[in-house]
């Protein structure tokens, strides 16, 4: 067989990989552009709201919330990934985990996982959101897996609100969840719920916003892996 021959078939074999990653070029192109529609936030209540200064959370990729009020969140569960979530004004109860990923510095063997997982018990916290308000998890960030596993252990921290001022720390869930059942009645939540949960091209636009520079470069250098 010829070089000219083996070259054609190498050609043939890469096409549909070069067509995959020139896709995935051009659709970070298009988040890494912005997107003309407004960042879509997760609802945490069922049914249709139009509620005036809904107050709201961020979690960042490391916080993992699991519900809210009784209500599952898993559906929007992303790894690495930071979430907003709007919160009726009140009382309000979030359950949820940390976790962080840490690459393996041993010799990694076939079938095993090439990184560490490091996830606490699920946690909780209860306050009262006032509306308009943005609340955050405020928490110690650990510099390597050792203090993380520490963390494991013993994690602590609290919500905060914009001054910095806090707001309720965080306990270890006993299992039980808060169902409030307030459910307000409203003329936009139905594009909101068909954005969030039918529109995935929207979601991963939405969430790419949301993203920070480090998990950016993260996501595309898995794409191109």
């Amino acid at each position: 067989m010829s070089i000219y021959h083996v070259s054609r078939v190498f050609k043939v074999a890469a096409f549909p990989v070069m067509i995959f990653r020139l896709f995935v070029l051009a659709l970070a192109a298009i988040f890494l552009a912005g997107c003309a529609s407004p960042l879509t936030r997760i609802q945490t209540w069922e049914g249709e709201a139009d509620v005036d200064g809904r107050a709201l959370l961020k979690a960042p990729g490391e916080i993992q919330v699991t519900s809210v009020n009784g209500r599952s969140m898993s559906n929007f569960l992303m790894d690495d990934l930071a979430l907003n979530y709007e919160l009726l004004p009140g009382e309000n109860q979030v359950v949820f985990n940390y976790k962080t990923i840490w690459a393996r510095t041993d010799v990694v063997k076939n079938g095993e996982s090439k990184v560490h997982v490091v996830e606490t018990e699920p946690q909780a916290v209860s306050f009262v959101a006032q509306a308009g308000e943005t609340y955050h998890f405020d928490f110690t960030k650990p510099e390597s897996r050792r203090e993380a596993e520490a963390l494991r252990e013993d994690f602590a921290g609290a919500i905060v609100n914009e001054a910095g001022e806090e707001v309720a720390q965080f306990e270890l869930w006993g299992g039980e969840s808060t169902n409030l059942a307030r459910t307000p009645v409203s003329s936009d939540s139905h594009e909101v719920a068909e954005t969030t949960n039918g529109d995935t091209l929207g979601q991963l636009k939405a969430l790419w916003q949301d993203a920070s520079e480090e998990e950016k470069r993260t996501f595309l250098r898995w794409a191109f892996e």
